[in-house]
């Protein structure tokens, strides 16, 4: 299908990271959106404060509990950890593969038009790399779920003002701006702009944009 002329519901997963504030703020401001469910693991305050947004604060290990009022035409998963911050291998799964395939195991039950996700450049379930591997688990789980429309987006760095501090992403941010186009820093309101544009068009099946072709999406989008 293509993009949905009448007003539609999202649902935004991860809205207190940084491509999934700038997700919110477009969701917000977008006219064909009616609502804008947030789901959260906590209150996001202020953040919320807009008529569109109805919060939803959940235990994502508790995801399923809450299914009924997670009802949306499109879903936007910016769900992500980092090992460091996660504390464990088996923590860091948890939170960047159990909870972004149960949201979109959710939306497919739910009958959701399209699943937009994050996920990381080099994802392959063959990596020798675990974070490179639990991506590319990921993705695989989510394809085989029969989603009508799936885009999952593998940015590089992710360039923007966080409010955690990540001193070696920032270093690696500067390092990778000369680097070729593949591996050069993406700006977390470039990769929302893109989830945003293809969730209008929802083209169906499994669209996979590369880092490099993420800023294109938003280029060749309709004004």
């Amino acid at each position: 299908m293509s993009g949905t002329a009448a007003p539609t519901t999202a649902l935004l997963a991860g809205a207190s990271g940084l491509v999934g504030g700038e997700c919110l703020r477009l969701l917000t401001r977008a006219p064909h959106y009616e609502r804008v469910i947030v789901v959260t693991r906590r209150d996001l305050g202020s953040q919320v404060a807009h008529p569109k947004i109805r919060q939803i604060v959940v235990d994502f290990a508790e995801l399923a509990a809450h299914a009924a009022p997670l009802r949306a035409d499109h879903v936007f998963c910016t769900l992500g950890t980092t090992i460091k911050k996660a504390g464990s291998r088996e923590r860091f799964r948890e939170v960047d593969f159990s909870y972004p395939y149960e949201l979109a195991r959710l939306a497919r039950d739910h009958g959701a038009a399209h699943f937009s996700l994050v996920s990381a450049i080099g994802a392959d379930p063959r990596s020798r790399f675990f974070y490179s591997r639990v991506k590319g688990d990921l993705e695989i789980a989510v394809r085989q779920l029969g989603l009508p429309s799936v885009a999952i987006f593998r940015p590089s760095v992710i360039a923007g003002e966080r409010t955690e501090s990540r001193p070696f992403e920032r270093v690696g941010a500067r390092v990778l701006a000369f680097a070729p186009r593949r591996w050069r820093p993406v700006h977390a309101a470039t990769i929302a702009a893109a989830m945003v544009e293809m969730a209008r068009r929802s083209p169906p099946g499994t669209t996979v944009t590369e880092s490099e072709g993420i800023a294109d999406i938003v280029e060749g989008g309709e004004a």
